[in-house]
């Protein structure tokens, strides 16, 4: 694979990671963490994605844990130890103050599928480390995957109920969340839409404030979409990271 200009790699607690810099980093130094999808799709040939964060001047990292679904369970082919919930709070997040000296609220977190559903976990576990979050195309409700037969979450969870439990709508806080929200998902994804929609009007319930795009549509659950959306993504993660350092 080819990695475009400003990408590299690294390993943070022996853990293999993307790291993308742009040529011109924002001065308030802006970050981002990826969390990747099932199938580990890096963005290191990415040109859509790398070239929205350069735009931006955000520094990027992308862990690389494998279909671990980016919970605080233990994932052997991970790790027999570390969970990689605990691998981006313990490791990647002082990682990017080591190199950076970048702490939060200067760092976003964003995914697609899996990670796009882990993105918004973390954002509603740790909402005062990730206040700034973005969910392409989340796998939220993924009790269906361990209904399909999901091997992997065979290992981590003892039957779908407890998968549910689990989710990102489970853990929304109705008195703490993170500040800046948004979740995208093409109405042509039709295994992960519903859970998309279920998120946003428990959001609206409670009245926790979230913005949302849940009826454009360009290539249903796939990169296509993921692209297509990439601008809207990174653009929300700049302007709402400057927002945060406003209010500070």
């Amino acid at each position: 694979m080819t990695m475009l200009p400003g990408w590299s790699s690294v390993e943070v607690a022996g853990k293999p990671c993307d790291v993308f810099e742009p040529a011109a980093p924002n001065s308030h130094g802006y970050s981002a963490i990826y969390l990747h999808g099932v199938h580990s799709n890096r963005l290191v040939d990415n040109a859509v994605f790398t070239g929205e964060f350069a735009r931006h001047g955000l520094r990027v990292i992308t862990p690389h844990t494998g279909p671990s679904w980016w919970t605080n369970r233990i994932y052997p082919a991970f790790d027999e130890r570390l969970t990689t919930e605990r691998h981006i709070l313990d490791n990647i997040v002082p990682y990017l103050k080591a190199r950076w000296d970048i702490v939060p609220p200067r760092i976003a977190i964003f995914g697609t599928s899996m990670g796009g559903q882990g993105a918004l976990r973390f954002a509603f576990k740790h909402p005062n480390v990730f206040p700034t979050v973005v969910g392409i195309s989340p796998a939220i409700d993924y009790q269906l995957r361990y209904k399909d037969g999901d091997e992997v979450l065979y290992q981590m969870y003892s039957d779908a109920e407890e998968v549910r439990q689990d989710t990102a709508t489970l853990h929304v806080h109705p008195l703490n969340w993170p500040r800046n929200i948004l979740i995208l998902c093409d109405p042509t994804d039709l295994r992960w839409h519903d859970s998309a929609d279920k998120l946003r009007m428990k959001l609206a319930a409670i009245g926790i404030p979230h913005e949302h795009d849940l009826e454009t549509s360009g290539g249903g659950h796939s990169f296509q979409y993921y692209n297509r959306m990439a601008p809207k993504a990174l653009a929300f993660i700049a302007e709402r990271l400057e927002r945060e350092r406003l209010r500070v």
